[in-house]
């Protein structure tokens, strides 16, 4: 489960109303619109000027192309290993207008032939974004300032950089579709002779237990 509570809708601020009406729509027992249990915003909702600032530049009204933004933000959610912004960016790609086919391939985008070469040069910069902290070759640098503009660097720049920092923020307070248990530990030795039953979880969930007890 979450990390930290979430605020229940009746104590939330007012100025928040209608933000999470478009979110959760009008039964908000039932999680958002987009079927995700909802707790980003019901967490974040306790720092009002944090989930403010999130939403203070809108990326959807920016002067940058819909589809880039989308390719770069599904880019992000995968490196940074974020079920949920890979998901809902995959979503929001698909409503921007990126075909399926390339949707797909993001994973994958080096061995791809299905860019062409201005989405390259954003899955480039992405990756030199998230992968190298920022470390971008000039090669690859100006393979991107031949397709956009300043200010549209600018914009992909800020983009990329606010969904690391809400992926790497979800998965560490656990929200959303990134509130799974950690992956990367000691599989246990079963008791007979055998191959471990890795992909079962019961015993991750007791260890998890027995450390919060």
């Amino acid at each position: 489960m979450p990390r930290i509570k979430g605020l229940s809708f009746d104590t939330m601020p007012a100025e928040l109303a209608q933000r999470l009406n478009e979110i959760f729509g009008p039964d908000r027992t039932k999680g958002t619109v987009t079927g995700t249990p909802g707790n980003w915003w019901t967490v974040w909702a306790r720092v009002p000027g944090i989930l403010g600032a999130f939403s203070a530049y809108p990326l959807r009204d920016a002067p940058l192309n819909a589809e880039l933004r989308e390719i770069a933000l599904v880019r992000t959610g995968y490196l940074r290993a974020s079920q949920f912004v890979f998901s809902q960016h995959s979503k929001s790609a698909r409503k921007a207008g990126v075909v399926e086919e390339k949707i797909k391939a993001i994973p994958y985008w080096t061995v791809s032939d299905v860019f062409d070469k201005q989405e390259r040069a954003v899955l480039a910069y992405t990756d030199g974004l998230i992968l190298e902290d920022g470390r971008i070759h000039d090669a690859v640098f100006a393979s991107l300032r031949a397709h956009l503009s300043d200010d549209e660097i600018l914009i992909l720049t800020y983009a990329v950089n606010m969904y690391s920092l809400h992926a790497t923020a979800t998965r560490a307070l656990r929200l959303e579709y990134d509130d799974v248990p950690e992956r990367v530990v000691e599989i246990p030795a079963p008791v007979s002779p055998g191959v471990q039953d890795w992909l079962r979880t019961s015993w991750a969930r007791s260890e998890a237990d027995e450390g919060t007890g």
